[in-house]
Formats: structure tokens, C-alpha cells, sequence
């Protein structure tokens, strides 16, 4: 397992962090993933022989979001 952190563009709605966090938690390979609003960051515990980091990215995009940058 792997940890990155997604910074995401700014989150609109408490809500909105909530669905980000649905989806990339329902995908395969991700084992945990916790969304702040506050900070528009996505904390992401993943399996990489399961998903790739743009895999992830696509997650995000499916909810209306991007993702800016990875760390």
C-alpha cells in the first residue's frame, strides 16, 4: 500500500468533499481515502498494482472536480 495526497481545485461544498470521497472510496485499489473541504485535500491509502495515480485522477473527474497536483 501507498499514501498520496491529492490537492484538489477548490471545493465548493462540504457536500461535494463528501461525494469525492464516495467515489475514489468505492474504486478499486483505493483501501482508504479522506477528503478535507477546508483544504480542498485528498488523503489517499492505495494499492498501485490495483490503480495508478491516474486512475485516481479519473475517479475525481467523475464527481465534476480535478485534480491540480499530487504529493
Amino acid at each position: 500500500m501507498e499514501k498520496i495526497k491529492l490537492y484538489l481545485e477548490e471545493l465548493s461544498c462540504p457536500d461535494c468533499a463528501n461525494k469525492i470521497e464516495q467515489v475514489l472510496n468505492k474504486t478499486e485499489g483505493v483501501k482508504k481515502a479522506d477528503v478535507h473541504y477546508t483544504t480542498s485535500k485528498a488523503n489517499v491509502e492505495y494499492d498501485p498494482e490495483k490503480i495508478e495515480i491516474s486512475g485516481l485522477k479519473k475517479a475525481v473527474a467523475k464527481t465534476g472536480y480535478k485534480v491540480e497536483k499530487t504529493k
